[in-house]
């Protein structure tokens, strides 16, 4: 009887747990659900009050106008195709460095000995204190006389120089590689640099995979620096576009900036719902959990 009572406990607070869980994601989907519900209305429906939830009739063509607009100026192509476009190289160049420059520093600090190494790496977690507006003004000034300025290299060559907080992350996950497996690879004749790439990279798979998918979304989303560096409206990119778009469609067609900003999120969404399991695992096996 008393084995059943618990049973019975358990089961209700599983349940209880269960509907907050529910209750407090509904919450925080309820601004995406509201963007993608307003991007298919009408222009009527997007602004009446109280809102309305489920379109009707659905209006695809909003896509249509917001990936078009201002395509004139654009000598005939679509600017967000122009705008994805960058964003995409950008990503691509970054996530790239990011991924190789962390990796390396991050097993130097975790697999080797040498000097000062502690040191070093906590100079480099100090380095996270610093918020990137202080460093704004004299990494534009170096950029400039490097003749960068208007072009995309301030928004990938520097990811090729690591990040404290993706050292961080694949530190912690190399560190829980046993040692063993590194010794059993020196006897057998392996370089430290063989050890790496053969043994350690190919273990760390899903912290490697949290570091690309935590830059994807830093560049995919950046705005400010974009902003800084990027003059002519060919190099902008998607978070400049739709800064740019929403000002000049101003505040009356919201449905049009809704289709907009949901053509801007849905490559976030799409690539975390594939690399979902990757993200979860390398978050619980490389120190992060809580």
């Amino acid at each position: 009887m008393a084995k059943k009572s618990l049973k019975h406990q358990n089961l209700t607070s599983v349940a209880v747990v269960h509907l907050v869980l529910i209750v407090l994601s509904a919450i925080f989907l309820i601004p995406l659900i509201w963007m993608i519900s307003t991007s298919l209305k009408t222009e009527r429906q997007a602004s009446a009050f109280p809102p309305v939830w489920i379109p009707s009739p659905i209006v695809l063509e909003n896509y249509n106008t917001a990936w078009t607009y201002n395509q004139e100026q654009m000598h005939g192509q679509a600017p967000m195709l122009i705008y994805a476009r960058n964003s995409l190289l950008i990503a691509i160049l970054a996530v790239s460095g990011t991924v190789v420059s962390n990796a390396i520093v991050a097993y130097s600090f975790a697999r080797l000995k040498w000097p000062g190494r502690d040191l070093a790496f906590a100079v480099t977690l100090a380095t996270m204190m610093v918020p990137f507006p202080v460093l704004m003004v004299p990494l534009f000034g170096m950029f400039k006389e490097f003749g960068w300025v208007g072009t995309f290299r301030p928004l990938w060559i520097p990811a090729w120089f690591g990040g404290a907080f993706n050292i961080f992350l694949l530190r912690q996950f190399f560190r829980t590689i046993p040692f063993e497996l590194s010794e059993a690879a020196k006897i057998d004749g392996c370089s430290e640099w063989g050890i790496f790439y053969k043994v350690v990279a190919p273990l760390a798979k899903p912290a490697l995979a949290v570091v690309a998918l935590f830059s994807f979304m830093f560049v995919w989303n950046d705005f400010l620096a974009p902003l800084l560096y990027l003059q002519n409206q060919d190099t902008w990119t998607l978070a400049i576009g739709l800064q740019a778009f929403r000002s000049q469609a101003g505040s009356a067609p919201i449905h049009l900036q809704m289709a907009a900003s949901t053509m801007v999120v849905a490559p976030i969404i799409i690539l975390f719902f594939f690399a979902q399991k990757q993200f979860i695992q390398g978050i619980a096996t490389s120190g992060l959990k809580g």
